[in-house]
């Protein structure tokens, strides 16, 4: 059975879809963009605090489900300019020990909702 996860942490969805779904011991996040879970905005700035900011709602998404960056086993890392693949992964890369990182794929796409830089979903498991 599946478990919605949301939390006010991170930004409130934007289409009929939640933050995300926990089911068994797996949670799967939607895309996380750079929007401000305070006050609803999107961010724009330079990309290392678009990114941080991503980031951070993954985070909050994750806590809400009892798990951290440590239990995430797979992200997908979607950005409008392959251009920007060296600061989003420096800051990506700030989230997590190398040696146990999560496998990834990053791909740059024509456009993101809100027309953002990046969107960056994961993928997560909780031992039993």
């Amino acid at each position: 059975m599946k478990k919605i996860i949301n939390t006010t942490n991170a930004p409130a969805p934007i289409g009929p879809y939640n933050q995300a779904v926990l089911t068994g011991n797996m949670l799967y996040t939607s895309g996380q963009i750079a929007i401000d879970p305070q006050t609803g905005k999107l961010f724009k700035g330079a990309i290392e605090e678009e990114t941080n900011l991503v980031m951070n709602n993954l985070e909050a998404i994750l806590k809400e489900a009892g798990m951290t960056f440590e239990h995430v086993i797979k992200t997908s890392i979607f950005i409008s300019d392959m251009n920007n693949f060296g600061a989003i992964n420096k800051v990506y890369a700030s989230y997590f020990n190398e040696a146990t990182a999560p496998a990834r794929e990053t791909v740059e796409v024509a456009n993101l909702p809100k027309f953002v830089n990046v969107e960056i979903s994961a993928i997560a498991a909780k031992d039993v």
